[in-house]
This record gives C-alpha cells, structure tokens and sequence, in this order.
C-alpha cells in the first residue's frame, strides 16, 4: 500500500491566512471543502490595528500557531483615514475602545477565541467573530459602544454627516 506524501513545513503569514493553513493542516484542500472554520480557535492577541482589525497569533494546532490579521466579522467601523474629521476621530475612539478591552493586566493583550472563521474578501486577512475570555463579542461591544455600525456585506453608508446645501 502506498503511504500517501506528508505534508511540507509550511512558513505562514497573514496573506496565507489562518482558514487556508488550517485547511492545508487538515488536508481538506482539494476534497469540497469550504474555506471556512467554525471555532473556537483560541488566539493571543498581538496588536489592534483599528477599529475592526487585529493581528493575532492563532493557535492552530499542538504547537502551531500562526500571526495573522483579523478583521471582526459583521460590522462596519469608521476608518482612520476616513473622509472627514468625524469619521477619522470615531475610528480613533474605536481602536482606543478594542485597545481598552484587550489589555491585560499583566500588561500583555488578552486570549481571545475566534469563530465563524472565513478568508475576507480582500485578501491577506480572515473575518471572524472575536469572543474575550469573559465571553463579550468585540463587534457587538463596538456597536453598543456606537463606535460601529453592524453590516451584512453591502455598501458601507458614510460616517460623514451631509454637507449643508443652501
């Protein structure tokens, strides 16, 4: 019987992405699987990029992790280099809201686990619903917070108010 060929020591990072490594792992590439993962994927959190982006280390398997870039499924968050002063300032608060939430008191960021994992759209990231250790939904914090706005996949309104016309 022929022993079928191992898998190569793979170097990850953020563009291959936790829901495509951990499909390489599984050996589910190839066989229908869908690039998606339901979690818990237990994660340490590395930095907060903004309002709705971490970089985390994912533990993926027995002595395996992997750094990548999450961005926190099913909401919207004002961007830093949004359109307008009001924008760009609610994208500051935002980050300062996740930074608060995840610092530790030891000083480091927080575990998280991860769940409803899937490759975004973009590219070198993952979406994701991010749970804290005490089991608060980080997007959901963020829209309770109106430091974020809850979205399906469709066109993002604007954080801008309208100018004045007259």
């Amino acid at each position: 019987m022929e022993r079928p060929p191992s898998l190569p020591v793979l170097a990850v990072s953020g563009v291959f992405g936790l829901a495509g490594l951990w499909l390489a792992v599984t050996g589910a590439i190839g066989a229908g699987a869908k690039d998606d993962l339901a979690g818990p994927v237990g994660a340490q959190v590395v930095r907060v990029v903004d309002g709705d982006t971490l970089v985390v280390r994912a533990h993926i398997w027995l002595g395996q992790e992997v750094q990548t870039l999450v961005r926190l499924s099913g909401i919207d968050a004002p961007e830093l280099r949004g359109g307008c002063r009001t924008e760009r300032d609610l994208a500051q608060r935002a980050r300062a809201h996740l930074a608060n939430h995840l610092a530790a008191a030891d000083g480091h960021w927080a575990h998280v686990r991860l769940y409803d994992i899937r490759v975004d759209k973009f590219g070198g990231r993952v979406l994701a619903r991010v749970v804290t250790d005490d089991g608060g939904d980080l997007g959901q914090g963020l829209v309770a917070a109106g430091l974020a706005r809850p979205y399906g996949g469709k066109g993002r309104g604007s954080w801008c108010a309208p100018a004045a016309s007259g």
